[in-house]
């Protein structure tokens, strides 16, 4: 059975505007979603049964693991910081190099990661094979279990994970008190000095990339898409991250640099921008940018 829900829409947002709200709802396939969200949660699919998906990607926290860098199989440590899964359908790749193309392709990546779950996806389908996740897989599909499907079905339920109804999506869709006048004058600031220039959209990010340190030398140990691409002029691009529930995603930038977000703002717009702004603007924007937590997913609120 699949389940299509409706995206609504308002006639009231407001217009031309750089930031488009996140619908109400997104269209899934619900028996996909369901064992998705089993296999999100559980270990198996580490090659030691310790690490599962939600070890470094707490959904009704941010998204992410709440550290600088995420921790794997053998307590070995990685290199990045890891990115908030919510909303990252909207995103136009996936990792900070974005080197998946899409949420399928993504999940294989840590999976197959010898510092993260250390699996290969062979024993695993054998494992699932050997346990009830056999029977739901034959539900679902026709050929069971395979890599193909189970990373079809993550992929699925991560889909699902859009926070809409956040005070600033309200105030797009119209409603005028649904954030404060700081966080008016905030918004205000955030166009007006150019951090839309990078962060607009309905992910607010996530839709290029750009260079990390376009005013000044950054000082980035990773190359980022250079990574991927091999190319020179690819050094120091990254994805754009997501801003929507920035305040919850704690430590900050692809390195986990910074623990506060007015250290981010201070930062990002002296070396991207190359300006000097006040406190009291770093203020408002930070206020803006609280602004912007969304719901928990509907597909997590019964769990």
């Amino acid at each position: 059975m699949k389940l299509f829900l409706v995206v609504l829409f308002s006639f009231s947002f407001l217009t031309a505007e750089p930031i488009t709200p996140i619908p109400l709802t997104i269209k899934a396939d619900i028996q996909k979603v369901k064992l998705g969200k089993k296999l999100f949660h559980d270990p198996i699919l580490s090659a030691d049964n310790t690490i599962s998906c939600a070890s470094c990607h707490d959904i009704k926290n941010g998204g992410d693991d709440g550290l600088k860098f995420a921790f794997g199989i053998n307590g070995a440590e990685g290199d990045i910081n890891s990115p908030t899964v919510l909303n990252s359908v909207y995103n136009f790749r996936q990792f900070w190099n974005g080197r998946a193309k899409d949420l399928a392709h993504q999940a294989e990546g840590p999976v197959e990661n010898p510092i993260e779950m250390g699996e290969s996806f062979k024993p695993i389908v054998q494992k699932l094979k050997s346990s009830n996740y056999n029977a739901e897989f034959n539900k679902i599909y026709s050929d069971g279990v395979n890599k193909k499907n189970i990373v079809d079905a993550i992929a699925e339920f991560e889909k699902t994970l859009i926070t809409p109804n956040s005070p600033f999506d309200k105030y797009l869709r119209g409603d005028t008190t649904a954030i404060t006048q700081d966080q008016k004058d905030g918004y205000k600031l955030f166009k007006d000095n150019g951090c839309i220039a990078c962060h607009h959209g309905i992910n607010i990010g996530g839709n290029h990339y750009n260079k990390f340190g376009v005013m000044k030398d950054a000082k980035s140990k990773r190359l980022g898409r250079f990574e991927v691409t091999q190319n020179e002029s690819d050094k120091f691009f990254f994805k754009v991250p997501s801003l929507r529930n920035v305040e919850m995603t704690a430590p900050y930038l692809h390195d986990g640099r910074y623990d506060k977000l007015e250290d981010v703002v201070k930062f990002m717009a002296r070396y991207q921008l190359g300006r000097i702004i006040t406190q009291e603007e770093i203020d408002k924007i930070v206020s803006f940018l609280n602004s912007l937590n969304g719901e928990i997913p509907e597909s997590m609120r019964k769990q």
